[in-house]
Parts: C-alpha cells; structure tokens; sequence
C-alpha cells in the first residue's frame, strides 16, 4: 500500500498530524509521502495562504470569516461554496500527482484536500480510499460537502454534532487527534527538569513551581500579561518558560522586557515540548486541537488562553466542559487557578484524571486498522 497524506500550511498542528501519521504508518511498513496541498495549486500560493492565515490570526478576520462560514454552510444544500469551487481548480493537478504516484490511499487532515479530493471523485476518480482526519474538536464549516469514504473525528461526544452537520453516521470513526509517540511517554518530573537545564544553560530552580506558556507556531497570545500575573502572585517563586514559536520579534521583545528577571526563560521554536510538559507543573496554551491532546496525554494540567476565534473557541469550550481545562481570558484567574493547581492536589488529580478518562493516544494506531480493514 502506498498512501499520500495530504496537509496544508495553516498553523503546524495540520504538519503535526500529518506527520505523526505518516511516521507511524512507515514503521508499519507502509510507503508515505506527505504534501502540501497547496504547492499544486500553483508557484507562491502556499506561502500566500500561510500569510494570509498568520494576518488573519493576529486581526479579528479569521474569527470574522468563520462565523461566516458556519453560517454559510448551516444552509447551502445543492449550492457549493467558493471554497470548494477553488479548491477544485487544482483538483486535475491533484488527480496526476496521484496516479503517478501510484498512491492506494489518501488522507486528508485539512479541509482544502478534502475538497479537491471530493471534485476529484465526484468526475469519475472513485477507486482510491480516501480518509479525513478532524483535527480540532467541533465540525468545521463546509466539511459536510465533501464528500469521502471515513472521518476520523477526536471523540464519540462530538458524533452528533457531526452527524447534525451532514456527515453519515456510517463514515464517523471517533479515534481521536494524531499525536507523536514522543507524547505516549515520560520522563520523570525531576529527570526532565535536568534535561531542560542542562539542555539550555539554565540556572534554573528544579524546586520551584515550573509553568509553561506556549504561543503555538506563530507566536499568539498576551503571553508578557501572562508572566507579569504569575509573578505578582507567586512573588517569583516561580520559574516561567515561554516558547515563542516561530515568532522571533516575540521572543526578543520577552526577553529584552525581561532582562532582570532571572525566573522568565523565553525561547523559540523547539522540538523539546515533550519534554518541557514534563518538566512543567501547569501548562498556559492557546486550544490549539494538536497541542491540547498532546497536553492531555503527558497529564499536564492546561490553562487555556485566549483562543484564535473558531475552532479554537470550541476546543476551550469541550476541554472545559470535560474538566480537562480551565478556560478563561482574564490573567489574574489563569495564574490564580495554574497556582491553586500547584498547591490543590485534589483539583489537580480530578483534571488529570478526566484527561486520561477522554485522551486516545493510539489514534494513529486505529487509522493504520481503519487503512487496512478498509483496503482488505
């Protein structure tokens, strides 16, 4: 079996999946290559769109576009949207690049493919199995006009919303969100916090309070808001690791604004975050899908942070809802709720353990079963 996984440059967690995929179904012995959807589209579009989502995250656009979408979508019938209209520009494209590769199987873990893919088939392409990977816990806008053989959806408490939105129950398979195997392990507390220091230089207490601001791969967030709470409150008994992402202009301003705090230890993007969750008592992230499951697989507790507007906004709101987070806005009631989480060991098992309740780290596992069940 040959399979193509299909990802588009929008945010890493897309990359993330993908490639937790394509690792997984490697070692099992099955030929992957993963693609950036959009470099078919045409010389520059990737970078076009990856900047455009970047401006539209740090504007109220992004939150703007998709509420509009959801509405859209809540009643188009017959009528396609502009989305799938353009992504079956380069659905022809998208059909050669497949056959000459000789691929049996396709997985989608971004919409725009699943749209070309649907176009694809829908003009006489029906024999290649095609499979959609949800990497945020809510239906997206206009998933319900594609039109594929399965939807691997985080949750079996998201299979009504799904079903609600237009996608047969048959195709529904709640496996969870892809995650690394580096997330299916630790490293003790106290062992990883040597790492850390060793790793980076540090002169850094192994007996404080570790927390962990993370921005997401763009750098998003009141993350200096963040810092400035936590020591007001814990009075610098607190040490503070911010990774900034690929967002340099962040990462310098953090540290030039705090030079003389000896606690703030900014950085930039790493591939360390395996480790750093188990070195951290309490995690701050933006809701994120991929990072929030990969949170609740090592059992950090999460304090989510202001949300990118849409999907992120439901991420919360399910964490929450499950207690698998504290969801708010306000910096105080972050930083006072990440300290009762140091200090309250009763609160912190009852978020841990509604982790482990609703974490599936074999996802990539059971898309290898739903690959090959599927195949025979």
């Amino acid at each position: 079996m040959k399979v193509l996984i299909l990802s588009c440059n929008t945010g890493e967690g897309h990359n993330s999946a993908a490639r937790a995929i394509s690792r997984h179904l490697t070692s099992a012995g099955i030929s992957c290559t993963v693609t950036d959807t959009l470099s078919l589209a045409g010389k520059n579009i990737s970078k076009r769109i990856s900047d455009l989502y970047l401006y539209s995250t740090k504007t109220d656009l992004f939150g703007y576009i998709y509420n509009i979408g959801m509405e859209v979508s809540l009643y188009l019938e017959n009528i396609k949207s502009p989305i799938y209209l353009w992504n079956r520009l380069y659905s022809k494209k998208l059909k050669n690049y497949i056959i000459d590769g000789g691929f049996d199987a396709v997985i989608c873990v971004h919409l725009f493919p699943a749209e070309a893919m649907t176009a694809i088939r829908r003009n006489g392409h029906e024999g290649i199995q095609t499979i959609f990977v949800m990497t945020d816990y809510t239906c997206i806008p206009f998933l319900d006009e594609t039109e594929l053989d399965s939807y691997v959806i985080p949750h079996e408490h998201l299979i009504e919303e799904f079903a609600t939105r237009g996608i047969p129950r048959e195709k529904l398979h709640p496996l969870g969100i892809p995650i690394g195997r580096e997330f299916q392990h630790s490293d003790t507390k106290m062992e990883a916090r040597r790492k850390i220091a060793e790793s980076y230089g540090w002169d850094i207490s192994p007996w404080k309070n570790w927390f962990l601001i993370m921005t997401g791969s763009m750098g998003y967030g009141s993350t200096q808001e963040i810092i400035d709470e936590t020591l007001k409150q814990s009075q610098e008994e607190t040490e503070i690791i911010a990774v900034c992402g690929r967002n340099e202009e962040m990462r310098l301003k953090l540290t030039e604004d705090n030079k003389t705090r000896k606690v703030v230890h900014p950085i930039g993007y790493t591939d360390d975050v395996p480790l750093l969750m188990d070195a951290c008592d309490v995690l701050f992230t933006k809701p994120g899908g991929i990072s929030s499951t990969e949170a609740i697989c090592k059992s950090i507790p999460i304090i989510h942070t202001k949300p990118i507007p849409g999907c992120e906004t439901r991420n919360a709101e399910f964490f929450h809802y499950h207690g698998m987070s504290y969801s708010c806005t306000d910096a105080i009631h972050q930083v006072s709720t990440a300290l009762r989480l140091c200090n309250d060991l009763e609160y912190r098992k009852r978020m841990t353990g509604a982790q482990k309740a609703n974490a599936k780290p074999d996802t990539c596992h059971k898309i290898l079963n739903l690959l090959t069940d599927r195949a025979s």
